[in-house]
């Protein structure tokens, strides 16, 4: 029996047969065009959602009433505004911006997915076979770089981590007009071959070319697959969620820096975000000297804290919503409508806006505006006491804005001077 030469693999198909643009390279079983489409169909429905939240929340900035609202220099035509961001329903901000948060987290583990199961194109040689194909990988790759900027700054700034370098809000704007062009662009190219393949599988005859040529031996379905990705969703979810909501559901938010337990017992005993030590207000700021100094057509107005608690006084039930997507429940808060503070300034009858100082020195959002809507609200007050009893420093005493609807950024804290007139 004559001896059997092994075969002899020449240097350059070794090569070929060890790099990414060789498709023999890629032999998950799992990789397919129907298990690829499954989430391309989550993603489409979650970033669409994303998207118009977004959207909100930048309309909750009231961008276009004053430059200190909008950090986004030259944003031209796409810093367009659709409407005045109004006051009601009291919990609309906490709702859409706590929807934003928690679907973008929930989307991580699918977004990873998505890109692993497609991963063998982004090295797929000849760059661009026609003109619809180079379109089709600029389209990839202005989604997939704009969707992971997009995700990581917004992870991280839920976690309050500022690594980035500038403004979270003018990156996180811009990226998010990079991110739709690839989105948008990649998603006309690529649903109706999505949803085709959801409907009727791959046609017979066709090949599959999101699948591997030659796959290793499964160890986990695709519909195994697809459930482990769902499950990470799942417990993303029941980690973050919670810090939309006081009580059990807080506890358990352990992703998230507003999660676990309120801090301390008491009135005040509701999550804070800027303390009054992280912006150095010390007692002798919000002390007897302290003045609130009110301006408009009647002149300029002083007064002491116990000058505005001898005020007429009003409540409101509202919560705190951050644009880090947590909130807390419906606070009873007690002090002077914004309104009445407006007719003392020379406004008795239609109130205008409001430019908002704070006794912070540094920082973003020590001077903020609001909107004439946001003024005539009853339920709008420069608040003195919370829930019985007097603010806390960190809750922004000596006084603090609260308007329904609004960011938390923009109920500023250790508030200094209120500028009634057109903004």
């Amino acid at each position: 029996m004559p001896e059997r030469r092994p075969t002899r693999i020449l240097p350059g198909a070794l090569r070929s047969l060890h790099t990414p643009s060789d498709p023999g390279f890629w032999r998950s079983p799992v990789r397919g065009a129907r298990f690829t489409a499954v989430l391309g169909v989550v993603l489409l429905a979650g970033l669409t959602l994303l998207f118009v939240t977004g959207l909100l929340s930048y309309a909750a900035y009231n961008p276009d009433l004053n430059p200190v609202n909008d950090k986004t220099p030259g944003k031209g035509l796409l810093g367009f505004y659709l409407f005045s961001w109004p006051t009601g329903p009291h919990w609309l901000y906490r709702l859409t911006q706590g929807l934003h948060v928690t679907v973008g987290i929930v989307l991580v583990p699918v977004l990873l997915a998505k890109l692993w199961s497609v991963i063998p194109r982004l090295f797929a040689l000849p760059p661009a076979r026609s003109v619809g194909h180079a379109l089709e990988r600029l389209s990839l790759l202005l989604l997939i770089g704009g969707a992971l900027f997009q995700f990581i700054t917004g992870l991280l700034n839920i976690q309050l981590d500022y690594l980035f370098p500038g403004s979270f809000y003018t990156l996180h704007f811009y990226g998010a007009w990079v991110f739709l062009a690839g989105f948008v662009t990649h998603t006309v190219l690529k649903a109706p071959q999505a949803v085709r393949v959801l409907r009727n599988g791959i046609p017979r005859g066709e090949p599959d070319t999101l699948a591997a040529p030659d796959p290793l031996p499964a160890t986990l379905s695709r519909r195994g697959a697809l459930a482990m990705v769902g499950a990470g969703s799942l417990l993303l979810l029941i980690t973050s969620a919670g810090r939309s909501f006081d009580g059990p559901l807080r506890r358990i938010a352990l992703l998230t820096p507003r999660g676990g337990t309120d801090p301390g017992p008491g009135p005040n005993a509701f999550q804070v975000n800027k303390t009054a030590a992280a912006v150095r207000i010390t007692p002798a700021d919000t002390g007897e000297r302290w003045r609130l100094t009110v301006r408009g057509p009647a002149g300029e107005f002083r007064f002491s804290r116990a000058e505005l608690l001898a005020m007429e006084q009003h409540s409101a039930a509202l919560p705190i919503a951050c644009v880090e997507g947590w909130s807390t429940s419906d606070q009873q808060w007690h002090g002077v409508r914004l309104s009445d503070l407006a007719a003392l300034a020379g406004f008795p009858d239609r109130p205008p806006g409001v430019f908002v100082e704070s006794l912070q020195r540094g920082g973003s959002f020590r001077k903020a505006a609001l909107r004439d809507n946001q003024v005539r609200d009853g339920r709008s007050l420069l608040a003195l006491e919370v829930n019985g009893a007097p603010l806390s420093p960190d809750h922004g005493y000596p006084a603090r804005i609260i308007v329904p609807a609004a960011p938390g950024v923009l109920n500023t804290k250790w508030v200094e001077t209120l500028t009634f007139g057109e903004l």
